[in-house]
């Protein structure tokens, strides 16, 4: 089967044959056990490390007062409820301070519901106004929480609404709503509100998958692709791009025998409300990050427009030269702007150095097409992928040698 075929053959069972891979479904064990497989088919030592986690359901959501109904979603990872209560409306964190919303409906609108409040437990950032406002809503004890929120560039795939709070930790159940219709039920302060939310949480278990080869006692280098795809979406370009880019690699460097370890890592919850699998890898690497002499992560980089962007951090000159001359032959790759919002931030924040590939038109990607319904398989160019398994596979080569 030709290089083509195979990158096209492993992105349809990703994206397509697995409908989702969100972080502890069914998929998702569907999607790690494949990679494990495939990798150690071409003479890889892969192990699977565990950790627990959350699947969700939801059935939808009725928000009513008195006759009149409103469109509403159950935010994503939320326990569900039952709930007929008053209803009690806050704009500012001001407002929310002063509430009294215990046992009420408690509908979160204008500067409060801005932008999408950072899981309570996310280990990498976390506001201090978002912490405030997280535990002021826990402290007030609301029955249930309505969040009407407006359109925020900053959300992937322009999702309008968006959901304020994605948290699998938060107990507090909530719904989202537009803006619009949080004017219209905002009019209702303080009548009786009927919201039923048919969510549930599924205790579930996670996999991270690393594949090893070469010589341990040497220094490493580690390549990341995250496996996971958001909830709601078949994830092709994110992050089934970036896997199927790792399974090609497995097979270029299947006759590796140089001097340094390599690891490919099939990383599980970068699109998670906690970052598990990120938080497994550190806590497993405690103490043996310095031997890491590059990282490099690999993220939606089968977009079909537009050419794959790599970029580097940390890397002495002699480093990045050697990588920039490595990637010169591809013309398909170029080198772009750094981001910081991928799995290689685990390198950047111990000074290792790092090289991330995803498309040069990221933005594009992520104010249309990144976390929603529409990034599927026929927006991956297959080629680019096996572009990028190359490229990379020259990188490594030169740094090893």
């Amino acid at each position: 089967m030709s290089w083509l075929k195979k990158a096209g053959s492993y992105l349809h069972k990703l994206s397509v044959d697995i409908d989702s891979r969100r972080v502890g479904s069914p998929g998702n064990r569907q999607a790690t056990d494949f990679f494990a497989r495939t990798v150690a088919s071409f003479g890889w030592a892969a192990e699977s490390t565990a950790f627990d986690c959350v699947d969700w359901s939801q059935e939808g959501v009725d928000l009513a007062v008195g006759g009149e109904l409103f469109q509403a979603f159950a935010s994503p990872y939320s326990l569900g409820c039952r709930v007929f209560a008053p209803l009690a409306v806050v704009a500012t964190l001001q407002e929310l301070e002063t509430v009294q919303a215990t046992g009420h409906v408690l509908l979160l609108r204008g500067e409060l519901a801005k932008e999408q409040l950072m899981p309570k437990n996310f280990p990498f950032y976390n506001p201090d106004q978002h912490r405030q406002i997280i535990a002021l809503l826990e402290g007030k004890k609301p029955a249930a929480i309505v969040a009407a929120t407006s359109r925020d560039v900053q959300m992937v795939g322009s999702m309008y609404p968006f959901p304020l709070i994605e948290d699998g930790d938060f107990d507090i159940p909530s719904v989202y709503i537009t803006e619009e219709e949080g004017q219209r039920l905002a009019g209702h302060a303080g009548q009786e509100v009927w919201l039923e939310s048919r969510a549930r949480r599924i205790p579930a278990r996670g996999y991270n998958v690393v594949a090893r080869r070469g010589h341990p006692s040497g220094g490493r280098i580690v390549v990341f692709a995250h496996i996971d795809s958001r909830i709601g979406t078949p994830g092709a370009n994110d992050n089934a791009s970036g896997v199927v880019s790792l399974l090609l690699l497995a097979e270029l460097l299947a006759d590796y025998a140089g001097g340094l370890s390599l690891e490919l890592v099939a990383m599980n919850g970068e699109d998670y409300f906690c970052s598990p699998g990120e938080q497994l890898w550190l806590a497993q690497n405690k103490g043996r990050l310095d031997d890491i002499l590059l990282g490099i992560n690999l993220d939606d980089v089968g977009y079909h427009k537009g050419k794959v962007a790599y970029s580097l951090y940390d890397c002495p000159p002699e480093l990045a030269a050697a990588v920039r001359q490595a990637l010169a032959s591809y013309p398909g790759l170029v080198e772009g702007e750094p981001w910081y919002q991928g799995d290689h931030g685990l390198f950047l924040i111990y000074y290792r150095p790092a090289l991330a590939f995803t498309s040069e038109l990221v933005g594009e990607l992520m104010a249309e097409i990144t976390h929603t319904p529409k990034d599927r398989a026929e927006i991956v160019d297959p080629g680019r992928l096996v572009t990028v398994a190359r490229g990379v596979r020259d990188a490594v080569k030169v740094v090893a040698s």
